[in-house]
């Protein structure tokens, strides 16, 4: 059974930079863009001076000069050798030492730091150091501590700046490592798909600027980059300042930095894994009709469903999908992300095929799910069971995987997928996948989908 993703999250890049280096590939799309570029600057120089771009506008102007000396780049580099493997940016509390920056620029060092080292660089070219002191893995931040001190501009006082539609904002940071920069744009409220609050920033965040500030016209801090839609123009989004606020009064009340952020990280996505199965199996997941079938699926603010059928002359038989998902997951590393549910029903229904031809149709549709392989160094190879069951009105063949978290004890991944067995020329494959979850409640979950499945559609 083949399904397309539709998560949000191939739509999204977090606004940190791996190391640019150079490479064949990137010398020759820069010289396939060139002949581009060059008759636009011709065209340019050809015109009056009045007719030059226009500059920053002064807000951002003054608003740069004031706070350039707290802005910082964070750096990822190698132990060995001190190379750069990824960079995004910072910056610094009050006059004191504490630097607010995302969790997933500083992801490297906090999980692997026999590896990896961080470094900060501000804008006079100095560099230092960085401890890490804390992370909050949900909301994607953490505190650093540097061998330097602010200068007072960035506040994050006990009562925040309100914010109201359209107002502007001012994001700060170091785009794709080429230098500070202001960018402009608009404050358009909450993000209520995201699991967690994330504000929507109609402006330009670039890869490096994650871990940034994003302030007001009074430099007040409205909230942190972090990622932006690959799939539109200018939509961006920020942590929301309070969730920054609360880590630096954590770190305040803490007496030293904690050896071991594995167990940190892992604590905290158990503690998301709760929230969200419970907020899944608050009340009885809705049931639609997909032929003579009723099946469960989940619309809620967190999580979209969409549909798509497929009817060709030329095919002897017909596909309905619904895929539902989470529209956002949890950052853990630059190869994982976690902590997101998602269901999906393929319907066939034969047009023109006889029982024995649609039976293999079926069975080969359901051989294509892919369960994980062995040698995944993130997770465990996959553990799987294969039964028929009957949970009431359907009858079915089941097969339930699990799979276990190498670095983060008490998670892992269920997937459960289903194939209906009650009629010869109708076929109903449904699959669950509950990313991230404990044991206990990946068995919840699979066991409310697998109850909901049954009969009672319309032919």
């Amino acid at each position: 059974m083949k399904f397309p993703h539709i998560a949000l999250l191939s739509t999204l890049t977090w606004a940190s930079a791996a190391a640019l280096a150079a490479s064949d590939t990137g010398v020759g799309l820069a010289q396939a863009a060139a002949p581009l570029t060059a008759p636009a600057a011709t065209r340019n120089a050809a015109k009056p001076d009045g007719a030059a771009l226009p500059p920053p506008s002064s807000a951002a102007q003054k608003l740069y000069a004031s706070a350039k000396n707290d802005i910082l780049q964070v750096r990822s580099l190698l132990r060995s050798g001190h190379t750069q493997s990824s960079v995004g940016s910072g910056f610094l509390i009050g006059t004191g030492n504490l630097v607010v920056t995302n969790y997933h620029v500083v992801s490297q060092f906090a999980l692997d730091p026999a590896t990896y080292v961080g470094e900060w660089v501000d804008t006079s070219g100095q560099r230092g150091n960085v401890e890490l002191l804390a992370v909050d893995v949900l909301h994607d931040l953490a505190v650093l501590r540097v061998n330097r001190n602010g200068t007072g501009f960035f506040k994050l006082p006990d009562h925040l700046a309100t914010l109201s539609q359209g107002q502007y904002l001012y994001s700060l940071g170091n785009p794709l490592d080429l230098g500070f920069a202001i960018s402009e744009g608009a404050y358009n409220g909450v993000i209520a798909r995201s699991f967690y609050d994330q504000l929507m920033f109609t402006g330009p965040i670039n890869a490096g600027m994650s871990g940034g500030p994003s302030v007001t016209g009074d430099g007040a801090v409205a909230g942190v980059n972090v990622s932006k839609r690959l799939d539109g123009e200018l939509v961006s989004f920020l942590v929301p300042a309070r969730y920054a606020q609360e880590l630096l009064r954590q770190v305040a009340q803490q007496k030293q930095a904690p050896k071991d952020f594995t167990a940190i990280v892992a604590a905290q996505l158990l503690a998301h894994q709760r929230a969200m199965v419970d907020s899944l199996l608050a009340t009885p997941l809705a049931l639609k009709n997909m032929g003579p079938y009723r099946v469960p699926v989940r619309e809620s603010e967190q999580m979209r469903c969409w549909g798509r059928s497929t009817v060709k002359a030329d095919k002897p038989f017909t596909v309905d999908n619904a895929n539902c998902a989470m529209e956002s997951a949890i950052f853990v590393s630059g190869s994982l992300q976690t902590g997101q549910i998602s269901i999906r029903h393929q319907y066939l229904r034969s047009t023109g095929l006889g029982a024995l031809r649609f039976s293999q149709l079926a069975s080969d549709s359901f051989k294509n799910e892919h369960f994980g392989s062995t040698r995944d160094s993130r997770l465990s190879g996959p553990s799987c069971t294969e039964q028929f069951v009957k949970n009431g009105t359907l009858p079915m063949r089941a097969v339930l995987c699990v799979r276990s978290y190498r670095k983060f004890d008490g998670l892992y991944d269920f997937a459960l997928l289903t194939s209906s067995t009650d009629q010869p020329l109708m076929n109903l494959q449904s699959r669950l996948d509950a990313r991230g979850v404990s044991y206990d409640n990946g068995l919840r979950v699979t066991r409310a989908f697998l109850e909901a499945l049954g009969n009672g559609g319309r032919p």
